[in-house]
């Protein structure tokens, strides 16, 4: 079976069907196995643990590495990444790599380089067909092609071996991990291992498989550094030519202590389909997921906690909202402050609904940079260091949690692929829970209020303003004129 794989005008590239490996045998997963077979969630609550984790699931691979993410940046995490992946390669294990097309710019030497290897893949995710190592120029050359270019993979998976993954909102780059010298972003994942691993896989060979899914080599446009790089690409590592069975065996009592005290849980996987070929098409929007968490927020009987990077509540959601506080359930909210949003033009569309959400009765929450606890999310010294929300997670009643890759702005819930896991469990509930609730104190949270004059004020440790928290009177000039401007269902 073949795919034909075509995006707008550029030519159409043939490629064969691939499917994933089914699940490894190796003596370290066989080992797990006899430890439980159930589905499984360990909490990657913070950087260095997620860190940890990715690299050792890659040191681990006998067999594959599926792995799908939106941003994938040169820096000392995508590189780590990246060398771990490449000693993958040279012992043999498949790579499939599938990048969102966003913010790889300039880089196309190396990435095609990095697909010359016989054991790598790599293809862009709705690429761009004008390429340029410009951001500015890049967009203004493409612009015939904005209504298909609008359309992003922010999907964020790692499938290793088709044993164990890991789902959630963290990038591959510095700040999502904690190792930025300026700022760095509160992130949260689940590595997960049973059935759910299997349904994953058939997800990312769905996108792999999907014709806006692209191999590099057919759209890249190579410079002179690309016959080197791809010399040094296929110059075997004999440090990882040296990797055997029996490096992988002596992980074994590693992953068995964490598998053994993971925590048990169903996971319901929430996944947006890739959009149609035909962007213009009545159904062309991925929002099965959106619609999906609509269905959450009404179910919810007790209280929901939402932790949203980018918040932009839609009519419908802002109804959920609603409804949820006049059956009596608590919705409180964390969200990033005008300081701490990396996108200014979101944060800008957000305060427009600030009002609503306090009137329909949630609590609201916005991350301070200087939080008392970014310690616990970035490396030390952390003093000139700033904080800021990347996380997506829902915490449902006592008894779910979602985890994932999607906001709840238009962008996520209309215009972006997105996924995610809703897992019923009360031992992860109460896990999340307890890690999310010190990010809603004063100490690390601006808390939004009504005053008696029925004025918007924000309040932390003793101290009320009457204005955001911005960084300088430009940002708030800056925030006041993209709210003003029509660009809201774009964010």
């Amino acid at each position: 079976m073949a795919v034909l794989n075509a995006c707008s005008t550029l030519p159409p590239v043939v490629t064969p069907y691939e499917a994933a490996s089914a699940p490894a045998t190796a003596p370290l997963w066989t080992a797990l196995e006899n430890v439980r077979s159930d589905n499984w969630n360990v909490l990657l609550n913070d950087g260095a643990s997620a860190l940890d984790w990715r690299l050792t699931a890659i040191d681990s691979a006998t067999q594959s590495i599926d792995l799908q993410t939106f941003l994938w940046s040169l820096d000392q995490v995508g590189l780590a990444i990246m060398n771990h992946l490449l000693s993958a390669a040279d012992r043999g294990v498949r790579i499939r790599l599938l990048v969102d097309d966003s913010f790889l710019l300039g880089e196309d030497d190396l990435l095609t380089a990095l697909a010359d290897h016989p054991n790598i893949a790599y293809r862009v995710f709705n690429p761009y067909e004008r390429r340029s190592s410009s951001f500015v120029t890049r967009e203004l050359m493409n612009l015939g092609d904005f209504e298909k270019l609008n359309h992003r993979m922010h999907n964020k998976v790692m499938v290793v071996d088709n044993r164990v993954a890991i789902v959630g909102g963290r990038n591959l780059a510095d700040e999502y991990f904690g190792l930025h010298a300026q700022a760095n972003f509160r992130d949260m994942e689940l590595l997960v291992g049973g059935p759910v691993v299997q349904s994953l896989s058939g997800v990312f060979d769905t996108y792999w498989n999907d014709l806006w899914s692209v191999p590099i080599e057919s759209i890249a446009k190579l410079g002179p550094d690309y016959q080197r790089l791809s010399q040094a690409v296929l110059i075997k590592d004999r440090n990882a030519l040296a990797h055997s069975e029996a490096d992988t065996a002596a992980l074994i009592p590693r992953w068995e202590l964490v598998v053994r005290n993971a925590v048990p849980g169903e996971p319901l996987l929430l996944v947006d389909v890739p959009p149609p070929a035909d962007i213009n098409a009545e159904a062309s929007a991925p929002v099965q997921l959106a619609q999906q968490l609509i269905e959450v927020f009404d179910s919810a009987e007790e209280e929901v906690i939402i932790i949203s990077a980018y918040l932009i509540p839609s009519p419908g959601l802002e109804a959920v909202v609603e409804r949820a506080v006049r059956r009596g359930v608590r919705i409180r909210i964390l969200t990033n402050s005008i300081r701490s949003n990396n996108h200014i033009t979101a944060h800008s569309a957000y305060r427009n609904h600030i009002d609503e959400l306090l009137a329909g009765g949630a609590e609201l929450h916005e991350v301070r940079v200087d939080a008392l606890d970014r310690h616990l999310y970035m490396r030390s010294p952390t003093d000139e260091k700033a904080l800021a929300l990347h996380a997506k997670v829902l915490v449902v009643d006592r008894d779910r949690v979602f985890v994932g890759s999607a906001n709840l702005d238009p962008r996520s819930m209309r215009i972006n692929t997105e996924v995610g896991l809703l897992v019923s469990s009360e031992a992860l509930n109460a896990q999340v829970r307890e890690s999310v609730e010190p990010d809603l104190l004063q100490t690390n949270a601006w808390s939004l209020q009504i005053d008696d004059s029925g004025s918007v004020v924000w309040v932390a440790e003793g101290t009320t303003l009457s204005e955001q928290p911005a960084a300088s009177y430009m940002q708030r000039l800056e925030d006041w004129f993209f709210a003003h401007l029509p660009i809201e269902d774009q964010m």
